[in-house]
């Protein structure tokens, strides 16, 4: 993850969503910004947003929001967005309104589509979302797949071939793991990020995707604890899985 800033009180505070800066400076004051159990009454002093920064700081009686550097798991619902220029409600709408405002802004890393459930990654943090997409982490993800029509029996055989080409395209997918579970239940592995590309692929072996639901991204798992809207902050074993790197000691 980044390196921690050093920023002025009233300049994370604001970033972090709380208020205006004048604002902030009326917090402070006020006595109600809180650090290791001292008030901080000058907002202008600089503040390391250090990831532990939540346990030690109090903003009007409630701990601090999670500094820069965040990124979250959400398991996605079906019926919500991740893109504005798609219509209907947005991912966005299921977090704390206060994170709305926050700047550096939080993005979600990669889309599910509306009809799309599971796993997905939001952060603040540009490096962390880049190492995450680029094809040298080689982070695939994994998808449970409900079919409309019975499968014919080949599409492991197409799918692993690195050979098929979508609709439109003139490059060939890379080879795509594929378990069955039944004649109409699949789990499928990809290993690039593509339009649409779980849906286009089976429409081009002359099926339909009912349902689709990412369960997997890299070597972590979507908790069954994690209910349809939750989320939770990633941890540093949840990183370490992400990329199949040994935790820190």
């Amino acid at each position: 993850m980044s390196k921690s800033p050093s920023l002025r009180l009233d300049r994370l505070l604001a970033n972090l969503g709380y208020g205006s800066r004048r604002e902030i400076g009326l917090l402070a004051k006020a006595g109600l910004v809180v650090l290791d159990g001292a008030p901080l009454r000058d907002a202008s002093q600089r503040i390391t947003a250090t990831p532990d920064l939540s346990q030690r700081m109090v903003v009007d009686g409630d701990p601090l929001d999670p500094p820069p550097g965040l990124a979250l798991m959400m398991n996605k619902p079906l019926g919500v967005t991740c893109s504005h220029k798609e219509a209907g409600p947005l991912v966005y709408g299921l977090l704390p309104e206060r994170w709305r405002r926050r700047d550096p802004a939080l993005s979600t890393i990669g889309r599910l589509d509306k009809e799309t459930s599971g796993l997905l990654l939001l952060t603040d943090d540009g490096p962390f979302l880049h190492k995450v997409i680029s094809p040298k982490s080689k982070v695939a993800k994994r998808y449970r797949v409900a079919l409309d029509r019975p499968l014919k029996g080949d599409e492991v055989m197409v799918l692993g071939s690195g050979s098929m080409l979508l609709e439109g395209e003139d490059k060939p997918l890379l080879p795509v793991e594929m378990e069955v579970e039944d004649e109409t239940h699949v789990v499928v592995t990809l290993h690039e990020g593509r339009y649409h590309q779980v849906r286009r692929m089976f429409a081009a072996l002359g099926n339909h995707v009912t349902a689709l639901h990412r369960d997997r991204i890299g070597g972590m798992t979507l908790p069954t604890d994690l209910e349809a809207g939750a989320y939770r902050i990633l941890s540093e074993a949840d990183v370490a899985a992400l990329f199949g790197e040994a935790p820190a000691a």
